[in-house]
């Protein structure tokens, strides 16, 4: 791998193409899981629209994690701290899955996926965006936690399912 080439401005350490396809890949699978993993957390809990976006959320993490790997096998000395943070992310969707009957604890499950996932994009990217740009390299791992644990912890102790109440 020589050369870097921008993808959405986004610097990539290689012009291989290979490479590059499974990079557009990656991307995909991380838009995909981005959007449905939003629009699972926004929608009323249950099945159908929770349930549906929640699968999709999953299986692109899926291809999110495989794509990662692949990825970080060729540029492990600098990226296996995104190859733990994405195998954080599905180790954790996995357990959020299994746990679905278990209002609290899906919940945490899942959200700490969504905030692993963002961690390892602004890792990896954050030196790149505007704005974010101009922050240290700790914010980067730091700031997704810092926004999403609050948001799991509200919803503990809000959340009608969570707390044992109905009629959402």
């Amino acid at each position: 791998m020589t050369g870097t080439i921008a993808i959405v401005g986004i610097p990539v350490p290689s012009t291989d193409p290979v490479f590059l396809s499974v990079v557009v890949v990656h991307i995909g699978f991380g838009l995909g899981a981005v959007v449905a993993g939003f629009l699972a957390m926004m929608s009323r809990k249950g099945r159908g629209t929770h349930a549906r976006w929640g699968k999709v959320y999953f299986w692109c993490l899926v291809g999110l994690s495989i794509t990662m790997a692949a990825l970080s096998a060729v540029r492990w000395a600098q990226d296996y701290p995104l190859f733990v943070l994405g195998a954080m992310a599905i180790t954790s969707a996995c357990s959020g899955r299994r746990l679905r009957r278990h209002p609290r604890l899906h919940l945490t499950a899942m959200g700490w996926s969504y905030i692993c996932m963002l961690t390892a994009f602004y890792v990896d990217n954050g030196k790149a965006l505007p704005l974010w740009k101009e922050l240290p390299q700790l914010a980067f791992w730091i700031i997704p936690a810092a926004l999403g644990v609050p948001l799991i912890i509200w919803a503990w102790f809000r959340h009608p399912l969570a707390v044992g109440r109905t009629g959402m």
